[in-house]
């Protein structure tokens, strides 16, 4: 099994076993999101806290 798909496999395994469809989605876009996030910070794309409080007042 691929990667990608075992950690899909692990998140789904992670949740109650009530959770809805909707509530699963949102934890795997979660953890793509910290995925990419942790990808951006090992490759050095970060900016300051002092540059995105800028762009975000532009």
């Amino acid at each position: 099994m691929s990667l990608v798909k075992e950690k899909m496999a692990e998140v789904i395994q992670s949740q109650p076993e009530d959770a809805t469809y909707e509530e699963i989605m949102r934890e795997l876009a979660f953890e793509r999101m910290v995925e990419r996030g942790l990808q951006d910070s090992r490759n050095g794309r970060v900016i300051s806290n002092d540059d995105m409080e800028r762009q975000v007042r532009a």
